[in-house]
């Protein structure tokens, strides 16, 4: 089963939404155990990286979905959830995040003819080969964020052009995170999640 972390972020909801439509086992929750025992975990996330940190403290649940990452199965961030993966966030004065990725969350650049946040539906450019990004190549999906990742190249699986290049996937081993709602993103967001369904079902066969 997945796991949907439940800490009050906006779209946690429209995830679940998203998983039912695909006939994917899932649940909403902030159970330690019911998290460690997923077969694979998705944090969402909408607004604030500083409040989603508090929340996830005040809930006991940053050392829960550090222990998660560290078992190998598949975690997914979403939006702020991809965010709050990395080590630091300038939002709001510098905030510690989760840790598992190397990189920080700056804001992005005001320039000439770029609104803030970036909102709507922006193409993504893949950096690298890999199965779980490899359907988003050269496909728009939906983003709505002030703020992106800055981290090493290694970690990017694909970037979108706003002003400059944006950081819009990420993997590092089982941790992967997407800047965009592949809950918000159509046909194209849907297949998205059934790939780490899919992922789950491989590293769960993989342990026995």
């Amino acid at each position: 089963m997945i796991v949907i972390v439940d800490y009050d972020t906006g779209n946690t909801l429209n995830v679940k939404k998203a998983l039912d439509y695909l006939a994917i086992d899932n649940q909403l929750s902030a159970d330690p155990a019911v998290i460690m025992a997923a077969s694979g975990l998705i944090l969402p996330g909408v607004g604030a990286f500083k409040t989603a940190m508090n929340a996830l403290q005040q809930r006991h649940l940053i050392s829960v979905i550090q222990a998660f990452a560290a078992t190998g199965k598949p975690l997914l961030g979403i939006c702020l959830g991809m965010q709050l993966l990395f080590d630091r966030s300038e939002e709001f004065g510098k905030t510690q995040g989760l840790g598992l990725i190397p990189g920080q969350v700056v804001a992005i650049p005001t320039k000439e003819g770029i609104t803030i946040p970036h909102m709507g539906w922006n193409t993504n450019t893949l950096t690298q080969n890999d199965p779980f990004a490899a359907g988003f190549a050269n496909q728009a999906t939906y983003f709505v964020h002030s703020y992106y990742v800055q981290t090493k190249s290694a970690y990017t699986l694909a970037t979108t052009d706003y002003g400059q290049p944006l950081t819009s996937i990420v993997r590092r081993q089982n941790i992967l995170g997407t800047q965009f709602h592949p809950e918000k993103s159509g046909a194209i967001g849907l297949a998205g999640l059934q790939r780490f369904k899919e992922m789950t079902d491989h590293a769960t066969l993989s342990s026995h």
